[in-house]
């Protein structure tokens, strides 16, 4: 409704019911100015105004009769209709003030405390979200109370190089990738005034490797992990009859051994592609798992938790001394090589041996089908090819220990 409005009229008015919800008059002396009053009592003003060539802004001024009388109400509505004839959009510069001071504040953040955003926000929704916060800490190590704002793009050149120099030189790359994703993330958000990591050069430029140990030469690897001990021994033998990833075997638990099934099985949350994964033991490999447990159980301990251990906590550490002690157990008669090449091996020595490829695949938990799968076949190729892949498995197993392997039916051991 529209009047002139005047403090009498406004001190007459009634608090309307909780059904109407709230009333409201329109001052024909002030076009724009609205009085509003609802059914708890409270009493307000707001004022329309559209800024020339801009849009219509609604201004909220306060409670009346205190602090905003009608005499002041007016007042202050004549204020921003002159500032909106010139042009002047109050909310606009309101809201520029506001991101102002956020991207202020943004900056005056420490590095710790946008790592710990960075991490809420981003890495916790990544499988391996917990090993890239790693990487950060460490890479700003002497710099986690540095305001972010004043980070420059030496300071994230400076872990790069140390580890370049450390002879670490694609792990150099893998710290560099996770600088940029970092510092990118940190400008879209406003904590950076530039990506100042956008211009990062690699470390070094990564070729593919090409080592694949012979099948000779893997045998002589087995053969010198008899010389490793109680428990890198295992380790290295299971590696080598799984072809599995390192880590996977490092961090494998008694709970994820299926003894009757004779096969291990990995969940999604421990595995690269984050699918559960199952890789059948062949006689040699089911063999080792029952060596280890039964040590346990003449020592009167529980096959619980994780299988390669000495804390009971934490897998074992120091795998690259155990693999200097392995290399010096081998002499000269094998090339130099990574524990990540048996798997090439495997491949090698399956498709020679006329395993599908897709079987090999399967055993090396890849995410391909085959060497080039169509979009068609990865959406609809689900077949998880067990009884082929135990077979393999048994096969290359008797091509390294050289002994005729058990072929079981799938489904368990005998």
């Amino acid at each position: 409704m529209k009047r002139n409005l005047n403090d009498r009229f406004l001190k007459s008015l009634v608090a309307p019911s909780e059904e109407v919800g709230r009333i409201e008059y329109s001052d024909t002396k002030r076009p724009g100015l609205r009085f509003r009053l609802s059914y708890t009592g409270r009493a307000s003003w707001v004022y329309e105004k559209r800024v020339k060539g801009g849009a219509k802004r609604k201004h909220t001024f306060g409670a009346w009769p205190e602090p905003i009388s009608l005499a002041t109400a007016r007042a202050m509505a004549l204020e921003i209709e002159a500032e909106a004839v010139r042009g002047i959009d109050r909310v606009a510069i309101a809201k520029a003030d506001k991101l102002t001071a956020e991207i202020a504040n943004a900056k005056r953040l420490r590095v710790c405390d946008v790592i710990e955003i960075y991490d809420k926000l981003h890495l916790s929704n990544l499988r391996r979200g917990a090993e890239r916060k790693h990487q950060l800490r460490q890479s700003f190590c002497c710099l986690q109370e540095k305001p972010i704002g004043s980070l420059t793009k030496s300071d994230l050149q400076k872990p790069i190089d140390e580890k370049l120099a450390a002879g670490r030189r694609v792990f150099a790359n893998r710290i560099r990738s996770a600088l940029m994703a970092f510092t990118r993330w940190a400008w879209e958000r406003g904590h950076l005034d530039t990506d100042i990591g956008a211009s990062l050069p690699k470390a070094v430029k990564e070729t593919e490797r090409e080592r694949v140990p012979s099948i000779a030469e893997i045998r002589l690897i087995w053969q010198a992990t008899f010389a490793m001990g109680d428990i890198w021994g295992p380790f290295l033998r299971l590696l080598i009859l799984t072809a599995q990833r390192r880590g996977e075997v490092l961090g494998l638990a008694w709970s994820e051994i299926d003894f009757p099934g004779a096969r291990i099985v990995k969940p999604g949350s421990q595995t690269k592609n984050g699918k559960e994964h199952i890789t059948h033991l062949s006689e040699p490999a089911f063999n080792e798992l029952v060596s280890l447990k039964s040590l346990l159980e003449v020592a009167g301990q529980p096959a619980s938790g994780l299988i390669f251990t000495t804390t009971g906590r934490t897998p074992i550490s120091g795998v690259s001394k155990a693999k200097a002690r392995l290399d010096k157990l081998l002499v000269d008669d094998v090339e130099p090589w990574r524990l990540h090449d048996i798997r090439t091996s495997f491949s090698t020595a399956m498709a020679e041996a006329g395993v599908p490829e897709s079987v090999a695949d399967r055993v090396l938990n890849h995410s391909a089908v085959g060497s080039a799968p169509s979009a068609v076949a990865r959406v609809y190729n689900r077949a998880e090819l067990l009884p082929q892949r135990a077979s393999a498995l048994d096969r290359w197993a008797s091509m390294i220990t050289q002994k005729a392997s058990i072929v079981v039916a799938l489904g368990g051991r005998q």
